[in-house]
């Protein structure tokens, strides 16, 4: 007897029982079907974290102005005037390990067009913009040196604002209303992917639905009512009282600073802490934030679902591959006459145990290939109830496929045996 005839006899078997073959398989069904959802879940944010990681710079750090301070007891702590251009300026003299620093403020506005009138969040920035945050022009240009020189009134726009506003038209060269001032757009900004896990992760806003116009422009012309700007400081020089300028003109919300090299980022950090809190008078008017750690800890916390995840995956094939061997040690207690007959007209050890290894095999793969459908099934749940981020990779398929054949063969092995095993004579004996 050959092994395909071997083969042919184990799937009549199967489908002589076919109840019993079905409910053999739901273990490796369920198991097959948690692998793929659960390396779905881990490629998309793995992803998601790359594309994170693309967003806000490997070699990045972010100063951010607090609106509650914390203040140190010297009395000196109250002339801080938050964060501003000088401290940008300081920074950038005073620590070697700097390459640039990009200033910003944001604020929303009115924003028309035609008809159109819609609040969006407007950025005051440089032209070392598109360098630290990755940022590129689809069409036109973005903001040059000259922009801020001159006040100029230019903006660039996001792909978000340009469906909005310009739907069906070209916007460049158009000229929008934002605020109490015109200007005129010279770029759009290409699409960048910002998901919704990671506005609410990492604190960052919809970089899509952003306007960029020069920060000098948006520093002496347009109107941001500070709520501290009322606040005058009063200060003694030379003997003299006087009051201090309202800080609103120099005031940023926030400081962007590119290291020269990702080794020094915590160095680099360490020492603008030093420099602003000398500049602030110890003042604790600012945070400092280093995307890098705040992805690290993502990925941590993304390891220990992946364990967890993986560990239920791994008892659901674990149930399943018991499932297969118990059911096959039925199976054969019930057919020992049958063995007995076929051994008695020639059969051999070896045809007995293909006969039985190939039932299993067959459940587990015909399993298998039910997992990975119901796995593109619950992979597609996920993205759309839990609005994870999810990518089914050809990895995880396969690696699916492969491992659900390997339970068959694992659980499989031991009752394919002893049904080789078992004495001829006995077993025709047995009723």
């Amino acid at each position: 007897m050959n092994k395909k005839e071997s083969f042919l006899i184990g799937i009549r078997g199967l489908l002589s029982n076919k109840t019993r073959a079905a409910l053999t398989m739901l273990g490796i069904i369920f198991g097959v079907a948690a692998v793929i959802a659960m390396m779905s879940i881990g490629e998309g944010a793995r992803q998601e974290t790359l594309q994170q990681i693309e967003l806000l710079g490997t070699n990045n750090i972010i100063v951010n102005k607090l609106s509650k301070v914390s203040k140190s007891s010297d009395a000196k702590a109250s002339y801080s005037a938050g964060l501003t251009l000088k401290d940008a300026e300081a920074i950038k003299e005073l620590n070697p390990l700097v390459e640039s620093v990009t200033p910003l403020r944001e604020d929303e506005m009115s924003v028309s067009y035609k008809t159109i009138i819609e609040e969006f969040k407007i950025i005051g920035t440089t032209s070392s913009y598109p360098e630290t945050f990755n940022t590129k022009v689809l069409e036109g240009s973005f903001l040059k040196d000259f922009h801020s020189a001159d006040y100029s009134n230019v903006c660039i726009i996001g792909p978000g604002i340009k469906e909005k506003l310009f739907k069906f038209e070209d916007p460049i060269k158009k000229k929008i209303k934002i605020g109490n001032l015109w200007y005129d757009i010279i770029g759009v900004a290409a699409q960048k992917n910002v998901s919704s896990s990671g506005m609410k992760n990492l604190g960052i806003r919809n970089f899509n639905n952003d306007i960029y116009i020069p920060l000098s422009t948006m520093l002496y012309k347009s109107e941001k009512k500070d709520p501290n700007a009322n606040n005058q400081n009063m200060f003694m020089m030379g003997g003299m009282e006087g009051i201090a300028k309202t800080i609103d003109r120099n005031s940023i919300d926030q400081l962007t600073i590119k290291v020269k090299s990702s080794d020094d980022l915590k160095e680099a950090a360490h020492l603008t802490k030093r420099i602003l809190d000398r500049r602030h008078f110890g003042t604790q008017d600012y945070e400092i934030v280093l995307p890098e750690q705040l992805l690290e800890q993502k990925q941590k916390t993304q390891k220990i679902f992946n364990v967890v995840m993986g560990a239920i995956a791994g008892i659901s094939l674990l149930v399943g591959g018991i499932g297969i061997m118990n059911i096959m040690l039925a199976n054969i207690l019930e057919r020992t006459r049958e063995i007995g007959i076929r051994r008695a007209v020639g059969a051999t050890r070896a045809d007995i145990l293909g006969q039985f290894m190939s039932e299993a095999v067959t459940i587990s793969v015909l399993g298998g290939i039910l997992g990975i459908i119901l796995g593109f099934i619950l992979t597609a749940l996920i993205s759309t109830y839990a609005e994870w981020s999810t990518i089914i990779s050809p990895i995880s398929i396969i690696l699916a496929f492969f491992v659900s054949a390997a339970t068959g063969i694992v659980f499989g092995i031991y009752p394919a045996k002893k049904a080789a095993d078992k004495n001829p004579i006995e077993s025709l004996r047995y009723e």
